[in-house]
């Protein structure tokens, strides 16, 4: 039997996919022997997996030697998964955006292999916060809708390019692995898929010297799409001419348009920032 069919004996509440947690099962074994291999899963492999469904990648995970440990939010798919694999698989029931995954990878002692297929209503918000708890994580490798996966990979001045772009570039070696028709989920969704890796980098790809706040320059950058910069960064809550000091000491026309920036030119505008505020403080 297919992992992803029914069993006759499983209880009704398990048969149908629940739209409010935007389930699609993966249902191509050959996609699953794929996502494994980019992932090179090997023997004791410590990997954790969002959104496992009823389990078809969580079997091939298992199958090559990786220890699992799965957050689920739907109760029913909990209880499937733990009478499914009672062996090499830990089942977490509740909301992964809610989960601490710096003390999950605490607690097991080690950098998680993170590899999922993830529900596409949380696929935003849960990689920046994957982003941001980069260090309980070696290797990324996840599905999304194809739109997603190629904002993500996008170069600065396309229409593709923006703040998560920016962010996942910064801190990951990213690229595109696969392709994956919506024909080879059950339900169908509405569009295509793909499949990226995403390499922790052991320090981000420039300088940064505050995270937090070259966040906020990245998002107030990209708050109003054709918008000149100087315009939009006085979303930071920095008078007019601060604002216009940061991008001349960062040697940035007040003109462009934050989906024009690339990423040495985020971070040297953060620093231009930084050293104002520095000076004035």
């Amino acid at each position: 039997m297919h992992p992803d069919h029914e069993d006759d004996h499983e209880k009704p509440a398990i048969l149908y996919p629940k739209k409010r947690f935007g389930q699609h099962f993966l249902v191509d074994k050959n996609v699953i022997r794929k996502i494994v291999a980019i992932a090179s899963i090997k023997e004791g492999d410590c990997v954790l997996e969002i959104g496992p469904g009823k389990g078809a990648l969580t079997e091939g995970l298992i199958e090559a030697g990786a220890k699992v440990t799965a957050i689920e939010v739907d109760r029913d798919l909990a209880a499937l998964l733990k009478r499914k694999f009672p062996e090499n698989l830990e089942v977490i029931t509740g909301d992964a955006l809610k989960a601490s995954f710096l003390e999950l990878a605490e607690g097991r002692g080690c950098r998680f292999k993170l590899v999922s297929n993830l529900p596409y209503n949380i696929s935003g918000p849960i990689l920046a916060k994957f982003l941001s708890e980069r260090k309980a994580f070696s290797l990324l490798v996840l599905m999304f809708q194809k739109e997603v996966a190629e904002r993500l990979v996008a170069p600065p001045g396309t229409k593709e390019y923006g703040v998560l772009s920016v962010f996942t570039q910064a801190f990951t070696e990213i690229k595109k692995e696969l392709d994956v028709s919506r024909n080879l989920f059950s339900p169908r969704p509405k569009v295509d898929s793909a499949v990226v890796s995403l390499k922790v980098l052991d320090k981000p790809r420039v300088e940064i010297r505050d995270e937090d706040f070259f966040k906020k320059v990245v998002r107030a950058s990209f708050g109003t799409r054709r918008k000149m910069l100087s315009n939009a960064l006085k979303a930071l809550g920095f008078e007019k001419d601060v604002v216009e000091r940061a991008l001349e000491e960062a040697g940035i026309d007040p003109k462009r348009r934050g989906e024009t920036l690339d990423l040495k030119e985020f971070g040297r505008l953060t620093d231009a920032f930084l050293e104002i505020k520095g000076r004035e403080a």
